[in-house]
């Protein structure tokens, strides 16, 4: 019997064993065997231990129209730090951007604007001309949110609005004195924090907060739970309060307290969930810290220092084994991977002569998104800049 003539359950057994050069270099031998090989069933494996493959913690595959073998080989880049920059737009003068991906959308704040534009990845460019505008606010945009209907945004005029994606249609919902730094939204339930020291629960339909919780320091971050119960507030640490706390969403009562060692000023500025019990923060005490709310909250399970000491503006996760985080100078882009405690690959976006922090950053399988100060970057990591030798096992089974 021939290896390619045996039962496919057992052919998935053996290829199993296989890293993936040796997987590159049998699907070489014929073109049933290539279409064999190239099934994503087979590198289903290989790419759970990869960076930002799409795998996520519970087995769930995000990117399910990307063959898995294209992303195992683009992880690699992820990993060594092969890409290529691109200066998507520039403008004069200095902002504080923001950013969210949909798709082959990228939507952009640009003061009291956001632009929607649509992603050309073969070009490598941004269609100058966005798809849609929102806009609406009397002072710049600090946040924005999306969700399948709608677009959130809160500004420094102390508004929170929400746009109808599908209509022409827009909602104010006023109840902050001072600029709203922080939002988040899930399933029509809104949770907004302010400058005014409050952070306030709304939904997709009232016009005024249903809850107002005094948090007597400026909140930076809020970020709510997969399961809705709850959510995550992040404040300045300027006051005898812990800066991180978990609030019931019924009862609008504190249930948590993170940590139990924050300096003075070590504020929190981005809060992302994971999963229902991973819980990821960064801030101006210059680490990116993971909790785990199943276990103790006096201590996280792991830590990451800038080690340039420098504020941490942002982070995201591939829900896996990566974390891409924003610092606070030179637009310096750090990519970490969980497993190890030292940063794995940095590039700075910003010139020297132009400071300027990561405000926001997200990518997606192939490509990362970073605004800073005057310009919008972008990373592709779809191909490796450095000339490989032909014999490379990538280059012949693509």
């Amino acid at each position: 019997m021939l290896f390619t003539q045996l039962p496919e359950d057992v052919l998935y057994h053996i290829l199993c064993h296989l890293d993936r050069t040796s997987l590159c270099r049998l699907s070489q031998v014929c073109k049933s065997m290539n279409r064999f090989v190239n099934r994503d069933a087979v590198w289903r494996r290989i790419a759970k231990g990869c960076l930002n493959s799409g795998i996520i913690w519970n087995g769930t595959d995000i990117y399910p129209n990307i063959p898995l073998k294209e992303r195992v080989k683009t992880a690699q880049n992820w990993y060594h730090g092969f890409c290529k920059k691109w200066t998507l737009l520039k403008w004069k003068t200095k902002l504080l951007p923001w950013l969210q991906l949909d798709g082959d959308v990228l939507y952009l704040s640009q003061a009291a604007k956001i632009g929607a534009y649509s992603l050309n990845h073969d070009s490598r460019r941004l269609q100058r001309i966005p798809l849609e505008n929102y806009s609406g606010h009397k002072g710049d945009v600090c946040r924005f949110v999306l969700t399948d209907s709608h677009l959130i945004s809160a500004g420094s005029d102390g508004r929170i609005l929400v746009h109808s994606r599908r209509r022409n249609l827009s909602l104010g919902l006023m109840g902050h004195s001072q600029e709203v730094n922080c939002l988040d939204s899930k399933n029509g339930l809104i949770i907004s924090g302010s400058r005014d020291r409050t952070a306030r629960m709304w939904t997709l339909t009232s016009s005024s907060p249903l809850g107002t919780i005094p948090m007597f320091d400026r909140v930076w971050s809020v970020a709510i739970s997969p399961t809705q119960s709850s959510f995550v507030t992040g404040t300045a640490c300027c006051e005898n309060f812990y800066p991180l706390r978990i609030w019931d969403v019924e009862r609008l009562a504190c249930v948590c307290r993170l940590g139990s060692e924050f300096r003075r000023g070590a504020g929190v500025l981005d809060i992302v969930f994971e999963s229902p019990f991973q819980l990821f923060t960064c801030g101006y005490d210059t680490f990116v810290r993971q909790w785990d709310l199943r276990l103790s909250p006096q201590k996280c399970v792991m830590e990451w220092e800038e080690p340039h000491d420098s504020a941490l503006y942002c982070i995201q996760t591939d829900g896996n084994h990566m974390i891409a985080s924003g610092s606070s100078y030179y637009g310096v882009v750090r990519i970490w991977d969980k497993r190890q405690t030292k940063c794995l690959q940095f590039f700075q976006l910003s010139s020297d002569s132009l400071s300027s922090p990561i405000y926001c950053l997200r990518f997606s399988s192939s490509h990362l998104y970073a605004a800073v100060a005057t310009a919008l970057h972008s990373l592709d990591f779809r191909h490796d800049p450095l000339d490989k030798p032909m014999s490379s096992p990538w280059k012949h089974a693509v």
